[in-house]
């Protein structure tokens, strides 16, 4: 009988593995979506030291700031007509990028902000735009560290696709806050005093990226360096990165440069 009952056993296990061998792989994994990521808006604030009306301007900055936390990053591109590039005597903060930038997208008057890369708009209607680019969803999510090491910082950045597929360009940049420098103020007197923040630098990869593409459940990891000009103080430095294509900026984000110890 106990013969029997082991060669049931037996029989029934058998069965078992044979029925197992008739589901094919694809139906034994069931891919599950992730967690959508949170949206992070990008607001390029086109500005310069001889603009007026560029203080007031970055009072809304800091107030949208104040309002959305990490989901909103300013970098302040200073370039244009009215940027001021400096000389022996005054810091000037306006770069050949930023003038570079200024005339690509064609713009006529400053301060003028892109919101996620749409429309040039006037710094009154940033509060709106910046809202709606909230509403919606974000189909990656990106992840940065940066690190100084013997001059060099060295820059990782991970992309994470949420959904659907994302082909764009990757772009990083290279901002200081807490810089002293002239600024001209609404009531034409010239601030020596004036504190800069988030101001673009450098691009770390070219003034505009390199190519990418993210798949859905996919992470795609680059990295890169960047050596560090000795005019920067290098606690105050952060890397902003993002993605974005011909329907604007997909997922942006913003971390601090660490210090070597």
């Amino acid at each position: 009988m106990r013969r029997y009952i082991f060669y049931y056993i037996i029989g029934c296990f058998c069965l078992m593995l044979s029925a197992c061998d008739h589901i094919s792989e694809d139906e034994r994994l069931i891919y599950e979506k992730s967690e959508p990521a949170q949206r992070v808006v990008l607001l390029e604030d086109f500005t310069g030291q001889k603009c007026t009306n560029c203080p007031s301007a970055t009072d809304i900055i800091e107030q949208l700031q104040e309002t959305y936390g990490d989901a909103l990053v300013a970098v302040g591109i200073h370039g244009g007509p009215l940027g001021f590039a400096g000389n022996a005597k005054v810091v000037g903060l306006a770069t050949d990028l930023g003038n570079e930038y200024y005339n690509h997208w064609n713009l006529e008057y400053q301060p003028v902000g892109l919101v996620d890369r749409h429309a040039p708009s006037n710094y009154t209607e940033w509060a709106t735009a910046v809202n709606e680019e909230l509403a919606k969803p974000a189909p990656l999510h990106l992840f940065g560290v940066a690190t100084i090491e013997a001059g060099t910082i060295n820059i990782t950045i991970d992309a994470e696709g949420k959904d659907g597929t994302v082909a764009g360009k990757l772009q990083v940049w290279l901002l200081e806050d807490g810089i002293k420098a002239l600024q001209m103020m609404p009531d034409g007197t010239a601030n020596q005093q004036y504190i800069h923040n988030h101001v673009l630098r450098t691009a770390v990869n070219g003034a505009w990226g390199e190519d990418i593409s993210v798949r859905e459940g996919e992470t795609v990891e680059r990295t890169m360096t960047q050596t560090l000009d000795q005019s920067w103080n290098k606690d105050n430095l952060s890397i902003v990165a993002f993605v974005y294509n011909g329907s604007g900026v997909q997922q942006t984000t913003k971390f601090a440069v660490e210090l070597e110890e």
